[in-house]
């Protein structure tokens, strides 16, 4: 398996981490539910990352549960911010360097602050994108913060 940036980072912090494939069509995103289906996983483990951008036009980078929905408010009230919305599919690759269904919170071209949802704390591991689509990285999430600059919040919204 040829390794990507989020691993290659892993691995040169040496921060242990698990890495699960599974089955996709080439260059088509799965649905994050699907995507733990596929690995008969509790979707409460398997987080999605979704890139944000404020008033101010700075980028914001929310890893929720795959089966919540992001509560844009909690989020600009957790980012210190007025209003938050989700960038445009297009925009994805050239400010990540990731594409849909492939984002992982590491490796991004560049650093931007980046909100945990409250579940992942606490947790022995979480599995997010590993940096393609058909690739999860499972680790545990307070590992994250050697790595990136990420904090808790309660991100989701309300059932």
């Amino acid at each position: 398996m040829e390794k990507t940036n989020a691993m290659r980072i892993l691995d040169q912090k040496k921060i242990k981490y698990n890495v699960n494939e599974y089955p996709h069509e080439e260059g088509v995103a799965v649905d994050g539910l699907e995507v733990a289906n596929l690995l008969n996983l509790d979707p409460k483990k398997v987080f999605k990352t979704l890139v944000t951008v404020d008033n101010t036009k700075h980028y914001h980078v929310m890893v929720v549960p795959v089966d919540q929905e992001l509560d844009l408010k909690k989020c600009a009230r957790a980012s210190n911010v007025k209003s938050l919305e989700m960038i445009q599919v297009k925009e994805l690759l050239p400010l990540t360097g990731y594409v849909r269904g492939g984002c992982s919170p590491i490796g991004m071209k560049k650093v931007f602050p980046t909100l945990v949802d409250i579940t992942a704390k606490g947790m022995d591991s979480i599995l997010f994108s590993g940096g393609k689509i058909g690739l999860q990285i499972e680790m545990n999430p307070e590992d994250l913060k050697k790595v990136i600059r990420m904090e808790y919040a309660d991100l989701k919204k309300e059932a």
